[in-house]
């Protein structure tokens, strides 16, 4: 028996060469000379989202849409939402307000023309907004976005914003800009928080513990978002020479993540980010307005 709250269900649209564990092997100027994988492994996502009948938020990387615009369309056409996941996948806070701007400029306009329709929603690659750049959410603000999921609230060597809260929420940025954030789920304990939310993790623990640490936040009265990467259902992918941690995170139980991702569609009720803040009254038509009061809902 599935759980009752709907939760957000979202990929993360890139390729296994552009994550940040590889990048010690893989630089960016090589990207084009790698084996291109991740128009097959979305379309997989795509079939098994299909079977079960459920609607997911797509962060699409702007260098994926440049080369598959029709994946793009195939996402939207299927009934899901595309969001932005930047351009290039760097790591924000390594990178200057000015380049940030101009990638998430650009990744928003490839989504937009091959949509035509506007991109509100973003997610930074490997979740790096931290308070080193929070400056990031003004610009996302003033870009036009009105929601955010790039927050996650732990301690992390990558990522993390410790003591931010934990359910969507409206955040106020530096300029008093106002966008809705969806912070990715954790699961509190006494003196430590877990990250529970997907992806390595989804991986790393036990299907029973995924299951019962998601299940608990909504036995909670709260939804949970959900994220995955298309190159965490391909144990094919080729190996590539990191170090062992590294190698650990990346390619840890591969093989058994579409197994568990087709388990937790049937265990858990899904929907779009968007529709998520929605229902949970807290994305607004004009978040993105400095000063603004306004509460009126979203069509």
């Amino acid at each position: 028996m599935k759980e009752p709250r709907q939760n957000a269900l979202t990929i993360d649209v890139e390729d296994y060469f552009q994550v940040a564990a590889l990048a010690e092997a893989v630089r960016y100027d090589d990207w084009s000379s790698m084996d291109y994988r991740v128009e097959a492994n979305t379309d997989r996502i795509l079939a098994l989202f299909e079977r079960a009948g459920v609607k997911a938020t797509f962060f699409t990387l702007g260098w994926v849409a440049e080369r598959s615009p029709e994946l793009v369309r195939r996402i939207a056409d299927q009934g899901h939402e595309v969001a932005s996941h930047g351009y290039s996948h760097q790591l924000i806070y390594n990178q200057t307000p000015e380049v940030f701007e101009e990638e998430t400029r650009r990744s928003k306009a490839i989504l937009e023309d091959i949509l035509g329709a506007p991109v509100t929603g973003y997610r930074a690659a490997s979740y790096s907004i931290t308070n080193q750049s929070r400056w990031a959410l003004d610009i996302l603000a003033e870009q036009g976005f009105t929601w955010d999921s790039s927050i996650f609230p732990v301690h992390h060597d990558r990522y993390g914003m410790p003591g931010t809260p934990r359910w969507p929420h409206r955040l106020t940025t530096d300029k008093g800009y106002e966008l809705a954030e969806f912070p990715l789920s954790t699961l509190k304990f006494p003196g430590y928080t877990l990250p529970i939310a997907g992806g390595g993790y989804f991986r790393l623990f036990p299907y029973w513990f995924s299951r019962y640490g998601l299940g608990s936040i909504n036995r909670l009265g709260r939804p949970f978002v959900f994220y995955l990467h298309p190159w965490e259902v391909d144990p094919d992918q080729p190996r590539l020479d990191v170090k062992w941690f590294s190698r650990f995170r990346h390619y840890n139980n591969l093989d058994v993540c579409e197994q568990r991702l087709s388990r937790l569609l049937s265990d858990f009720r899904f929907t779009t980010m968007s529709q998520v803040l929605e229902s949970e009254g807290i994305l607004e038509p004009s978040l993105h307005t400095p000063g603004s009061s306004s509460v009126a809902g979203v069509a």
